[in-house]
């Protein structure tokens, strides 16, 4: 019988493109990965594995055998962790994916409570702005907000309920451009842009009272990260629009102003979410449990 172990090592590269990637993840070393899956495919007599120096892809075989092994081998380890449940206090790896806008605002205080909480527990938590399948990525559960959520999965609350998207600009630029007094203003006005890892640029959007106003701003600086976005903001580059709690502090201590903030957006906080399925890892099952909490 084939050695769970090497199987499960093989999904693990496949998943994630890349022996070093995955052992990374797995906190093995890359030639022990690259062992395993040589004998699995010794074992089986076929290549699983397109291997480059730039790329390991699976070939349609070991497509093939990820669509059946995935699943067949979260039931295996949903299946060892029941054990979890005797103890006194749930052990394991908590891997989870979220956008970048969660993984820096809200995460860090939810995470430390929760691991004084729970001391034999780890976590994972990787910032990725795509949405993606987390099960076949190998994480136990995604954060997104709520328009992003996948009809088939559980969805929980998770940090504040309501989020506003801010705009500020620098006191410099304000001087030197004049104040918008309307959100059509910006279409007169550099504003730093923001271009998503899919390469997305979206419009911004902006409401008050009935009345919603969607533009599409041009601007001579676009970034893909807030610290550059926000660095050349307070540069005096142009009007920035984030996330308010990301732009409080400069606001504070007045390296930026608020710019249209009777027009800011609110929206829904982020969701948990996962698959449904009857066996919940551990360490899943007591995260869940600890933001239901009131």
């Amino acid at each position: 019988m084939t050695d769970l172990a090497d199987l499960d090592a093989f999904a693990a590269v496949a998943r994630a493109r890349s022996f070093r990637g995955a052992a990374l993840l797995r906190g093995v070393s890359a030639s022990t990965l690259s062992e395993a899956v040589r004998r699995l495919e010794q074992r089986l007599g076929v290549r699983l594995l397109n291997r480059t120096t730039r790329s390991v892809t699976p070939t349609e075989a070991g497509a093939r055998l990820i669509e059946r092994l995935g699943p067949a081998l979260g039931e295996v380890e949903a299946a060892l962790d029941v054990v979890n449940g005797y103890r006194d206090s749930p052990r394991g790896t908590l891997r989870l994916n979220a956008p970048g806008a969660v993984t820096r605002q809200i995460m860090p205080p939810i995470i430390a409570a929760f691991l004084k909480a729970h001391p034999g527990i780890s976590v994972e938590l990787i910032s990725d702005d795509r949405f993606i399948d987390v099960l076949a990525a190998g994480f136990d559960a995604g954060i997104r907000y709520e328009e992003r959520l996948e009809q088939d999965m559980i969805a929980v609350p998770i940090g504040p309920r309501i989020q506003r998207f801010a705009c500020g600009a620098s006191p410099d630029y304000l001087a030197e451009r004049g104040r918008p007094a309307h959100p059509r203003d910006l279409l007169g006005h550099d504003c730093v842009l923001h271009r998503f890892s899919s390469g997305a640029m979206h419009p911004w959007e902006f409401e008050r009272g009935e009345e919603m106003v969607r533009i599409t701003p041009a601007g001579r600086f676009t970034g893909g990260n807030f610290d550059d976005e926000v660095a050349a903001a307070v540069a005096g580059l142009g009007v920035i629009k984030s996330f308010e709690g990301f732009l409080e502090p400069y606001f504070a201590d007045g390296r930026l102003e608020p710019v249209l903030p009777d027009w800011w957006q609110s929206f829904t906080g982020p969701f948990l979410y996962y698959p449904s399925r009857r066996l919940m890892p551990a360490p899943l099952r007591a995260f869940v449990d600890f933001i239901r909490r009131p």
